[in-house]
């Protein structure tokens, strides 16, 4: 249905299309003006650079007028489901429906597969506008991936949605470049960071296993999964077409220090509640190098470490200390919460980061952070909750005590996600955990402090057994907190995905027990937490 006609049947949205944007952003989840949010930092960021920004928060994707209330951008509509796939958001690792779990804390719905759904509304209400789609849905299914929910691979979202460009990892120099080229009608075929189709490959791209191979050959969709990189010029091709993947862009301190320097309001309306938990956190750095199998920071971001400058970091808290509703807490927040200051410049390094002998692991500067941070007038707490890498945390004992004293209320939790060594080799960790509850329990004692440890706990992923549930049972048993014992979901990209999908190690082609069917996932997590057979899980 074209616009205009589409328009008379809404007679209404006549009242709000006042003006004609520059960017149209549609999200699949709630828009707040707040750091954490990832269409509120891409506004700002787009807003500061001369842009006008129109978003439709969570729209009715059944219906036509959500689309349609802001007209058509000059520039380019921006399409994301959000900070997290629609099928992770909409379903369990049993693939049931959250919305229909009595004890879910989503007030939101989404559809499945909500880029997809978005962009197929866009070329019926707008044709030719351009399209931009960015996020983890995105980012992730930039190339052929497994789709746990389908149960089979899957072409490049790119292919599905028909957008004009696809943005990987962080997203808001992308958009930035993205515009400025679009206003000044220029090409947007080669900025790092994104993704685009093309019927030629071109001289400096490397050519990946093609879709047609991978459908075919398990130990060639392992070979895929060895050579992707976010490093990379990457191509790969789909019949008679390519996906190209240039380099990912470098972001830097300085770029950082300005995204966070912007002026959020940090307020969060009153249906977002949830959003509140996070309502005074700051982020310290972006980034993880703890490259852990199941995890999709380093497929979507890589794993170099971009820290604020401490600077930039008490900017922000000062400013937060302003607000009204401000009670004198902050949590101070990132992937891996004690990896700031752990800057590396080598963008293609294949080092083992956390065995690396080159790279700076004092924490001297995040103990500097921390220290300067608790000088701020009005601050009354400076909280870490989670996020602590223990093995990494085992090089400076000086860091654990200063968070003992000063940094943790009650409980610390950390993820040591198993306890047998041979699904922790297959996750990409190491059993340090006993020298760090010995550590962890010694400093308590010394500093006459009752903090507890949590612990996330993951069955079922690759290599797990019954068995190896047993084992975690005994352990959750001794240590009588364990805060989330949680199924493993396959999302693309990640390596033990591709464990999950061919059954193989894919470094050494290695044949691995994989639990595939619902009853032994429900007994594994069952068992683990120690629970009746007969009682549900999820």
């Amino acid at each position: 249905m074209p616009l205009i006609k589409s328009i008379l049947y809404y007679p209404e949205i006549i009242k709000i299309m006042k003006k004609q944007y520059d960017i149209i952003i549609i999200s699949g989840e709630p828009y707040v003006d707040h750091p954490f949010s990832g269409v509120g930092v891409i506004r700002k960021v787009l807003e500061d650079n001369g842009f006008s920004v129109a978003i439709i928060e969570n729209p009715d994707w059944k219906k036509d007028i959500d689309f349609l209330k802001y007209g058509t951008p000059k520039l380019f509509f921006g399409v994301t489901s959000g900070s997290m796939d629609s099928m992770l958001i909409n379903y369990t690792p049993l693939k049931k429906n959250r919305y229909e779990d009595k004890h879910s804390k989503i007030s939101y719905k989404i559809p499945d597969r909500a880029v997809t759904v978005y962009c197929n509304k866009i070329k019926k209400l707008f044709k030719g506008s351009k399209i931009v789609i960015a996020g983890l849905e995105s980012s992730l299914r930039r190339f052929a991936h497994y789709d746990y929910w389908d149960n089979k691979i899957r072409k490049s979202i790119l292919l599905d949605t028909r957008a004009d460009i696809l943005v990987y990892g962080y997203g808001e120099l992308q958009i930035i470049e993205i515009a400025k080229r679009l206003k000044n009608n220029q090409l947007i075929n080669n900025i790092k960071g994104t993704c685009i189709i093309s019927k030629e490959l071109p001289k400096e791209f490397q050519e990946l296993p093609s879709y047609d191979s991978i459908t075919k050959d398990k130990k060639e969709f392992c070979k895929l999964q060895s050579l992707i990189s976010p490093n990379k010029y990457l191509a790969q091709k789909f019949n008679n077409r390519y996906i190209l993947q240039n380099e990912m862009m470098q972001y830097t301190q300085k770029d950082l220090d300005y995204i966070y320097s912007l002026n959020y309001s940090r307020k969060v309306p009153q249906k977002y509640k949830e959003f509140n938990v996070i309502k005074f956190s700051v982020l310290t750095h972006r980034g993880c190098f703890g490259m852990c199998n199941f995890c999709s920071i380093y497929s979507n971001s890589g794993k170099r470490i971009i820290s604020r400058s401490i600077k930039s970091i008490t900017e922000e808290i000062k400013k937060i200390t302003k607000l009204p509703d401000f009670k004198g807490t902050i949590e101070l927040s990132a992937a891996s919460a004690n990896m700031y200051g752990m800057d590396c410049d080598k963008n293609n390094c294949n080092n083992n980061c956390i065995k690396c002998k080159i790279l700076n692991k004092s924490h001297k500067q995040l103990i500097k952070l921390l220290r300067e941070t608790r000088k701020i007038p009005k601050i009354k707490k400076v909280l870490i909750k989670s996020g602590v890498r223990y093995d990494l945390a085992l090089n400076s004992p000086e860091y654990i005590r200063e968070i003992i004293k000063y940094h943790i209320e009650g409980k610390l939790t950390i993820a040591p996600e198993h306890t047998d060594k041979y699904v922790l080799s297959l996750m990409n960790k190491e059993d340090k955990l006993s020298q760090f509850i010995k550590l962890f329990k010694d400093i308590c004692r010394q500093e006459n402090k009752k903090h507890e440890l949590g612990f996330y706990i993951m069955v079922c992923h690759p290599g797990c057994t019954l068995k190896n549930s047993k084992e975690l049972n005994e352990f959750i048993k001794k240590h009588k907190n364990a805060c989330s014992v949680q199924v493993f979901t396959p999302t693309p990209m990640s390596t033990s995905t591709c464990m999950y999908y061919t059954g193989l190690d894919p470094k050494t082609k290695k044949k691995i027990y994989v639990p595939y069917t619902y009853n032994e996932k429900k007994k594994q997590k069952n068992i683990a937490m120690g629970v009746k057979s007969n009682q549900r899980c999820s």
